[in-house]
């Protein structure tokens, strides 16, 4: 099974600009996503798809391969799309890894790949939700699964809700799942997606998987242990680096 993974690294961001340049303990953020994604012994190629002649210099100063896609894209898997038109190669997957995510685990990369059979149209990885904080965060998505563990929903609530539960006691009472962003996709299906027009459903959660879902395509969900430690602002940053480098 011939995998890419593919690491979106656009220069805007409303919150952060230049995040993917920006140092952690003397390495960029886009250099640590590179280099960990490199350790996982699924994928058959990783390469940086940029919409910034500074981040592509950056990525070929240090030996990293990385494609220039257009910057009207919207979404990472749009970007994604693009920069495997670029490849040589046939690829039966692609799986997206975040571009804000410096401390990403090859095991969260070779779990997710560990399902693409073929059939699997589309996966993404899910952790078990072990506080409130996390429960009731709406910056933090939910997922609800299937007995078989396909995504049934995703949603910023808190979902399924308790009925005649305190929340306080809603951890006890259920296993919730919080989402993980990382994505594969069959590539055949990657095709048709990024032809959808946004759905509603995606349009009242401000969440583009939802577009899938609406569609009829199928997402497996992954459990894994590890948590995501995405970099969307300064102050993430501050957080993360002192959880990984003090």
């Amino acid at each position: 099974m011939q995998i890419v993974g593919i690491i979106p690294a656009r220069y805007a961001s409303t919150r952060f600009p230049a995040k993917a340049l920006t140092e952690i303990g003397g390495i960029s953020m886009v250099r640590r996503v590179y280099e960990q994604s490199k350790l996982s012994s699924r994928l058959s190629h990783v390469v940086v798809a940029t919409d910034d002649a500074r981040i592509f210099d950056h990525v070929r100063s240090f030996g990293g391969e990385v494609v220039m896609t257009s910057a009207a894209h919207q979404s990472g898997t749009d970007r994604c799309f693009e920069a495997l038109q670029y490849l040589e190669g046939v690829y039966e997957y692609v799986i997206n890894i975040q571009g804000d995510e410096p401390f990403i685990q090859p095991t969260q990369i070779n779990r997710l790949a560990a399902v693409l059979n073929g059939d699997t149209q589309l996966a993404t990885l899910v952790k078990v939700i072990e506080d409130e904080e996390t429960l009731f965060n709406p910056n933090s998505p939910k997922v609800v699964l299937s007995a078989k563990r396909n995504v049934l929903y995703f949603s910023r609530q808190t979902i399924p809700q308790i009925r005649g539960t305190e929340k306080s006691d809603w951890l006890a009472r259920h296993t919730f799942y919080k989402h993980i962003g990382i994505y594969a996709y069959r590539t055949d299906v990657l095709a048709q997606i990024t032809q959808l027009p946004v759905s509603l459903l995606e349009k009242a959660e401000a969440l583009e998987q939802l577009r899938w879902l609406e569609n009829g395509f199928s997402i497996q969900a992954v459990i894994t242990p590890d948590d995501s430690h995405g970099i969307d602002t300064p102050e993430d940053l501050a957080r993360v680096a002192r959880k990984f480098l003090l």
